[in-house]
């Protein structure tokens, strides 16, 4: 009787202790996947404009290139702007339409280059950007937009390049914050390029309008923002936006800054120009952040610094008076 009760008991501790490995080792990782991670490190090594390398173009390569069969140019503005004027052979496809148009109507690999137009070339930059974290490494944007083009066009950069807030700018160092924690994406896709695909179909459809930021509202109200001035060391102590932080080349790299940007509060970021500013402005969006781009650059409040000290400044001097179909 006593070895029938000593062999239960250790047939009870058997099955006790199975049962105890096979429940650690099924049990299931309830820790949801980094999607964030996962999809820096997939962009990181296939973008090259986040480390300073802008694919922006001026309107005189295009201008020599419009017999060019290897040049296609997009005109994303309205058809009603597109109708009173647009460069030779251009087509009209409305920014929301453009991932759609890249996938089936045209194949993409039989051009050089592509070159997206609109009317100062910000939001062309933008779409550009995204197109191509999508894989269409040969977009561009034109510099200046149509404003460049002939001077029918120019109003929009003749308008908003002003000097308003030279003598509210600083020149002093500020820190950027310490590394914090990365938005949380949760598309619910494990791979970096289903998770893009996601993020893309996104923000394909929000138009660019929403994220534009006034520069007046930056200088007014600057404790709403994180503000990032995307420059030299050299430029950004010629004067900055009271409170803005510099970043530069490689700063908005998983292994350098990137995680200095707050998740919780709207990144403002600016550059001379603005369309340098787009691109960046469409990467952070991809990855979670709430970016927008100072409209104009610094070119929409402080032109006339930008003259005097030789630096991207637009002028009369940018307009040309190309050909235009009507």
């Amino acid at each position: 009787m006593k070895q029938l009760k000593y062999f239960l008991m250790l047939v009870f501790v058997s099955i006790g202790t199975l049962g105890s490995i096979y429940s650690n080792n099924t049990k299931p990782n309830l820790d949801p996947p980094d999607e964030f991670k996962t999809l820096v490190e997939f962009l990181e090594g296939r973008v090259d404009f986040v480390k300073g390398n802008f694919p922006i173009i001026p309107a005189e390569e295009v201008k020599k290139n419009l017999k060019n069969e290897s040049y296609h140019i997009i005109d994303i503005r309205t058809d009603s702007w597109f109708e009173y004027g647009h460069i030779k052979d251009a087509v009209n496809v409305p920014a929301e339409e453009l991932l759609s148009y890249f996938k089936a109507t045209i194949n993409p690999a039989d051009y050089e280059k592509i070159i997206l137009v609109c009317y100062s070339g910000q939001s062309a930059s933008y779409y550009s950007a995204l197109l191509r974290m999508a894989g269409y490494d040969n977009v561009y944007s034109m510099k200046w937009g149509m404003g460049s083009w002939r001077e029918d066009f120019a109003d929009t950069w003749l308008k908003n390049a002003k000097s308003s807030f030279e003598d509210k700018l600083e020149t002093t160092l500020n820190s950027k914050p310490s590394s914090g924690t990365s938005p949380v994406l949760t598309t619910g896709k494990l791979e970096g390029k289903e998770i893009l695909d996601q993020r893309l179909e996104s923000l394909f459809a929000i138009p660019y309008s929403d994220f534009i930021i006034k520069s007046e509202d930056v200088f007014e109200k600057p404790e709403e923002f994180f503000i990032v001035n995307y420059a030299k060391t050299s430029d950004y102590s010629l004067g900055h936006i009271p409170g803005a932080v510099l970043y530069e080349d490689t700063s908005l790299l998983s292994n350098t800054d990137l995680l200095t940007l707050p998740k919780d509060k709207k990144v403002a970021v600016y550059t001379t120009t603005g369309q340098e500013a787009a691109y960046l402005v469409a990467y952070l969006n991809v990855l979670g952040y709430d970016a927008g781009n100072i409209a104009y650059g610094e070119n929409a409040f402080m032109n006339n610094l930008l003259k005097k000290n030789g630096r991207d400044a637009f002028s009369s001097k940018e307009i040309n008076m190309f050909p235009v179909i009507e």
